[in-house]
């Protein structure tokens, strides 16, 4: 008999009804336009488009639908450590950082991970059609060594790599630990995102 031991979650859902899509849309755009150091951030390290992770750290408190968001994602964020059935103890999960996330057409954003976080996610603002998906890579890869490829039909959970097609309006959530990339966007319209990490203290 076969079991699996080990398991790498993922939170799916739907953000809230409460947040203005087009709202946070404009925003993210005024916010990309003004952000002169930003700009600057993005052409320096050759960045395509527009992220604010280098540049603003402080969203929630310059607009309102920012403060809105994280109490939506703080919602959600509380029943994924629930799934995770993570011990806190007399600690609790905390924003760390929230970033905006522009990504014109042939925009790619390379496979990463967050360290020193604890849970890591993204919410979607603008999706294009053929700009949809976000890559995860099974985190034992690197450890595999001589193991052969998976078949092409095999289960998801079996798989090295698995592709998730968001909407607008969704919320992913993962371990911080899980290497994703955004894959090049092949619409002509952007895609925008935005991104965040929570701490543990």
């Amino acid at each position: 008999m076969t079991t699996n031991l080990f398991s790498t979650p993922l939170y799916r859902a739907a953000l809230s009804p409460d947040i203005d899509q087009q709202e946070l849309t404009q925003s993210c755009y005024g916010i990309a336009e003004d952000d002169e150091a930003g700009q600057d951030w993005c052409e320096a390290n050759n960045f395509p488009g527009y992220t604010s992770y280098a540049s603003l750290t402080d969203l929630p408190w310059r607009f309102p639908i920012f403060a809105q968001l994280v109490r939506a994602l703080d919602t959600h964020v509380a029943k994924f450590a629930k799934d995770c059935q993570f011990d806190l103890g007399d600690k609790t999960l905390q924003l760390e950082d929230i970033w905006i996330n522009i990504l014109p057409e042939g925009g790619i954003h390379t496979g990463h991970i967050h360290p020193h976080s604890v849970i890591s996610g993204t919410t979607y603002v603008a999706l294009p059609e053929g700009s949809k998906a976000i890559k995860f890579e099974d985190p034992r890869l690197a450890m595999m060594m001589a193991a052969p490829p998976r078949l092409k039909d095999a289960a998801e959970h079996l798989k090295q790599f698995v592709y998730i097609a968001p909407e607008v309006g969704d919320v992913l959530l993962w371990e911080s630990f899980l290497r994703h990339e955004v894959p090049m966007n092949m619409a002509e319209d952007d895609r925008i995102s935005v991104s965040f990490n929570y701490k543990w203290e």
